[in-house]
């Protein structure tokens, strides 16, 4: 189905795996379009309810794969033509996606493990805005996303410098969600996913959307944003089987409807 990434579905759980190893996971044409049709599979499969993205081998991705660039290519259209729709496909999924970083996260493939809503790391990740190294600016929604996360003043520390920092370092910035032992670190990660997957996916949905709105809408505008959506949210099951549970002084037993 696809030729540079593994697709699976564990349960309610998709799992996209990066499979350019020997490239330690480098974008190419290829590999940009497999993480956008993966992504745009499993947001529209209903039974999947959380996604998981990391990569195969030593590395979750260390950027692209500079053996495909030369002095004549257009590297504004190589974005508008890869990068930027692959951005906007893992944008727009409104289940929770993981970014499980199992190893150096460079260039483009920190602007990935960025536009994902959660970053586990293993203990022996790395993040370094590479760019700067080779006179670039970070790219494919690096910017946009980085100082939502760590704010202005680091977002632009970590671009200028271009220095690679350890996991615990991302961890202690907001950069990442959290840090796992190598060893059980997929373990780790399946069990995350699961936890997200067995949450309200509606409500989830919702909760990406306003708070991506809530960057560029003035407060009338969000309050009206927060009525619409609470009224969805207020005709789904899992909202129903919420206040019966609360009730019945029990768990509550979500199915994503």
């Amino acid at each position: 189905m696809f030729e540079t990434v593994e697709y699976e579905v564990r349960g309610q759980v998709a799992w996209i795996t990066l499979n350019r190893p020997g490239k330690l996971n480098a974008f190419n044409e290829s590999l940009n379009n497999d993480v956008r049709l993966a992504v745009k599979e499993a947001s529209r499969n209903e039974n999947v309810r959380a996604l998981v993205i990391t990569g195969s081998g030593r590395a979750f991705c260390s950027g692209q794969d500079l053996e495909g660039v030369d002095e004549g290519t257009n590297l504004g259209e190589v974005l508008r033509n890869r990068y930027n729709p692959m951005v906007l496909e893992l944008h727009k999924c409104e289940k929770p996606v993981i970014a499980a970083v199992n190893g150096v996260a460079a260039g483009a493939g920190m602007s990935l493990a960025l536009g994902c809503d959660f970053r586990i790391a293993s203990e022996k990740a790395s993040f370094i805005q590479a760019f700067i190294h080779v006179g670039l600016i970070p790219d494919a929604g690096n910017l946009y996303f980085l100082p939502r996360l760590v704010g202005h003043a680091k977002a632009l520390e970590l671009a200028v410098l271009g220095e690679k920092i350890n996991a615990n370092e991302a961890l202690n910035i907001g950069l990442v969600t959290k840090v796992t032992p190598t060893d059980s670190f997929y373990e780790d990660v399946s069990v995350f996913a699961e936890r997200l997957a067995s949450l309200p996916t509606q409500a989830i949905g919702l909760i990406k959307r306003n708070l991506n709105a809530s960057w560029h809408e003035n407060l009338e505008e969000f309050l009206e944003r927060d009525a619409q959506g609470q009224r969805i949210a207020g005709q789904t099951k899992d909202h129903r089987e919420g206040v019966t549970a609360f009730l019945e002084k029990r768990k509550p037993e979500f199915k994503g409807c």
